[in-house]
């Protein structure tokens, strides 16, 4: 089954698209996506060819993750994503190997778009109703990813109304030195201000001056024209 997974995605691909998302995707040398390789095919396609593959082992999701093409890995979070959906009215156990999983892999989730699609559905999902220390040590980490992880996972989190756990983070990565940890605290604060403005407000109010740019202006993006006006002239 592996093999008929691999296949229709090396047919899937589309080397001028690789070029174009190499390029988008930072993958020179000394950027966030360095080395990483392309086959080209869009995210609609690769999702109708994954949702096939569901029944996939662990074993063989592993050999995708550890694929240099980004594609490869791609699906078989998306498989991840599947298969933890498929148990959530089944067996925890089989959800709980599943989130093992990806937190053993999480070197492997090695881009924004791999971290994105995935680490919200599984583990901020999991951690639903469960004690939460493991996003504290990944916002701690010094891996760009896992940080990203640690944030975008409390999307599961604000889906529920329950924000504090995105605020506490937001803390933590404030002083973030990457563009990529900025958008997404800034996204993270965002979604919070759809559900609750006042909380995101009292997050701003108290970090808006020492909040690098971006953050700031991915945080305030909803806001009137009157509002961003008076948290960007500060």
């Amino acid at each position: 089954m592996l093999s008929q997974l691999i296949n229709k995605l090396q047919k899937a691909a589309d080397p001028e698209r690789a070029k174009n998302l190499s390029w988008f995707f930072k993958t020179g040398k000394g950027e966030y996506g360095e080395g990483d390789k392309f086959l080209g095919i869009t995210v609609p396609k690769l999702r109708e060819i994954s949702k096939k593959y569901q029944d996939l082992e662990l074993k063989d999701l592993q050999k995708l993750l550890d694929n240099k093409f980004h594609e490869y890995r791609l699906s078989a979070l998306m498989i991840l994503r599947f298969k933890y959906s498929s148990y959530a009215k089944a067996s925890e156990d089989k959800q709980k190997s599943i989130v093992k999983f990806y937190l053993k892999n999480t070197k492997k989730i090695n881009n924004w778009d791999l971290v994105d699609l995935s680490c919200h559905y599984i583990l901020g999902n999991w951690l639903l109703d469960k004690d939460r220390r493991i996003l504290y040590k990944l916002a701690r980490s010094k891996n760009l990813w896992e940080k990203r992880i640690a944030v975008i996972s409390t999307f599961a989190f604000i889906r529920e109304k329950q924000f504090s756990d995105t605020i506490k983070i937001s803390g933590i990565l404030m002083n973030d030195k990457h563009d990529l940890i900025h958008k997404a605290v800034g996204w993270a604060l965002r979604e919070i201000g759809k559900k609750d403005k006042r909380t995101e407000i009292n997050f701003l109010d108290k970090y808006y001056k020492a909040m690098p740019r971006t953050m700031l202006r991915y945080a305030i993006e909803k806001f009137s024209d009157k509002e961003r006006k008076f948290y960007l002239a500060k």
